[in-house]
């Protein structure tokens, strides 16, 4: 098979694009730091014509800096998708894997003892800065759990790279309509591991506690440190992606999963064993908080089990151990 990936020499796309060729594929990869921009005609008429699959990386990633990023986010992750849809209608290339991301669903899910399942929206500055970090019940304001997520939740992007992953979502579905195409959006939770970006403000928070490690620093942890999160280990996504290069998709229509190890912990958790992993300084809880963050996203894996044969197979402890010394 004969598989275009974009975005092929970044993190996640160079491990998903080295499982395709170890599996045998013919792989015509295409990335911005190679001098091929997904939004530039005459490298896709290059690159498409006999393809049967489109694996979709190339995006800015990273939740922004502020708002001067927009165009930005705009420009490469929506219009450049928009820009590679018609260049597969074109060439007709039927088959669509995007690499989409839990941050469209915002906020996660949350139960509450008196109102059941329940999704809170934006936390408020002032509970922030007195440290209320948990989100109430949008009902009644009573303390909420976090529960776990599923794919047929409303999206509720929050930041700008946000709604730029939904937006790709949107413009797929719209593809797979019109051509009768068939599309996968995997929704990565925190991937992680060997050569994931490092020291620039889009880098992910482990990687930033890994670097602030390698420099003899303690990872500053904002919030208390409870705020859960998904980690899933950049080899398990490329296996995801591996399996729905070839799972039979419906045509005409998107199919979501979210891609997650299953297994939640904290970002103090995470913090403890990258720190523990290079004999580091353990790390400062600062009460430090960002106003787009969400507190808590627990994922739901059942649907990629059922729907793709998906499991994530590298536990916490031992991929957290081997990042912290890659």
């Amino acid at each position: 098979m004969k598989v275009v990936v974009t975005g092929s020499a970044g993190f996640i796309g160079g491990h998903v694009a080295g499982a395709l060729r170890a599996a045998g594929h013919e792989v015509a990869g295409l990335d911005l730091r190679e001098g091929a921009d997904v939004r530039d005609d005459a490298v896709l008429d290059r690159l498409l014509p006999g393809a049967d699959l489109v694996v979709h990386h190339a995006a800015k990633v990273g939740l922004g800096v502020d708002v001067s990023d927009l165009p930005d986010y705009a420009s490469v992750n929506v219009y450049g998708t928009a820009v590679l849809l018609a260049a597969m209608a074109r060439h007709a290339t039927g088959r669509l894997v995007l690499a989409s991301s839990m941050v469209v669903y915002g906020e996660g899910s949350y139960t509450c003892p008196e109102h059941g399942g329940v999704r809170p929206g934006p936390r408020a500055v002032p509970d922030l800065e007195r440290g209320r970090f948990d989100p109430p019940c949008p009902r009644c304001g009573a303390p909420a759990g976090p529960a776990v997520i599923a794919e047929d939740a409303p999206p509720d992007p929050r930041n700008a790279y946000a709604t730029s992953k939904l937006a790709q979502e949107h413009l797929a579905a719209n593809w797979a309509r019109e051509t009768g195409g068939a599309a996968v959006a995997l929704r990565y939770h925190n991937v992680y591991g060997p050569r994931m970006p490092r020291d620039t403000p889009y880098a992910g928070v482990a990687a930033i506690f890994r670097s602030e490690l390698e420099a003899g620093r303690a990872p500053k942890v904002f919030e208390d440190g409870r705020q859960l999160r998904d980690f899933v280990h950049v080899r398990d996504v490329a296996r995801a992606n591996l399996i729905a290069a070839r799972a039979p998709a419906p045509p005409g229509e998107l199919v979501t999963y979210n891609i997650a190890s299953g297994v939640p912990h904290t970002v103090g958790e995470m913090a403890r064993a990258l720190a523990a992993g290079r004999d580091g300084p353990m790390p400062v809880v600062t009460g430090a908080y960002r106003v787009g963050d969400v507190r808590h996203i627990v994922a739901s894996p059942e649907k990629a089990a059922t729907g793709l044969g998906f499991r994530a197979e590298i536990g916490f402890a031992a991929g957290m151990a081997e990042f912290a010394r890659s």
